[in-house]
């Protein structure tokens, strides 16, 4: 079976700034466990055996050392790979891991909250139709600004875009071989501009994104819940 393999590209870029912190966002504690523990933990239980590939900044590589002991109790296989000048470059290096036809998924770290189901189901649209961009509706008005003023627009026509961005190997690995350009958000909008279409797959509002101590509370709540419920 083509693409049998499974690489996860967790990406743990963030400085921390809005944190205000000294040390970065993805290695505080969070309900015990660093907060890229999570992330990690989250792809072993899915997929036993997963290429697990963690990009950090140069001045951030001493962290690691926190991710491997918060997993003594359990085998890791981690490779450990220098990021770039932009995400498209941190996501780039880490692609270079990539040496089987295979489902690629790229992770933010700090989305601590994925699930299984979430990932299994980015997993079967990546092999059926090539991608799966995780996205969930809406629920706040959005307004465009113009200048000094603003105009509504339909938030029934937008979503909020998630992360794992999961693709077959044959599509993101030629699309990151092109030149860089400011207007890459994310790895759709790469593999966009090499002309693959994009097909978007449900997220969950659990999936927070943490970057404040705010956020903090919030996935620590939400933890603890599952954890309760487990």
């Amino acid at each position: 079976m083509p693409y049998k393999e499974k690489f996860a590209i967790i990406v743990a870029g963030g400085k921390g700034l809005r944190m205000g912190s000294a040390v970065p966002k993805q290695f505080l504690p969070l309900a015990g466990m660093p907060v890229i523990y999570y992330s990690v933990k989250a792809f072993m239980d899915a997929f036993p055996g997963i290429n697990l590939v963690l990009v950090l900044p140069e001045d951030h590589l001493s962290y690691a050392q926190i991710l491997l002991e918060a997993f003594t109790e359990d085998r890791i296989e981690l490779t450990i790979v220098t990021g770039g000048e932009t995400r498209f470059h941190s996501v780039q290096n880490g692609l270079k891991q990539v040496d089987k036809e295979s489902i690629v998924f790229v992770h933010d770290a700090v989305r601590p909250l994925v699930t299984t189901q979430l990932l299994q189901r980015c997993y079967e649209q990546a092999l059926e139709k090539g991608s799966a961009i995780p996205a969930i509706p809406v629920a706040d008005s959005m307004r465009i600004i113009d200048g000094d003023s603003s105009k509504p627009t339909d938030r029934e026509q937008m979503r909020l875009i998630q992360t794992p961005q999961t693709f077959r190997s044959d599509i993101i690995l030629p699309a990151f071989q092109q030149e860089y350009n400011a207007s890459f958000t994310d790895e759709a909008t790469v593999c966009e501009a090499s002309g693959t279409k994009i097909f978007l797959a449900e997220g969950e509002r659990s999936n927070i994104k943490v970057t404040t101590p705010e956020d903090m509370i919030i996935a620590g709540a939400l933890l603890n819940e599952r954890m309760n419920d487990a």
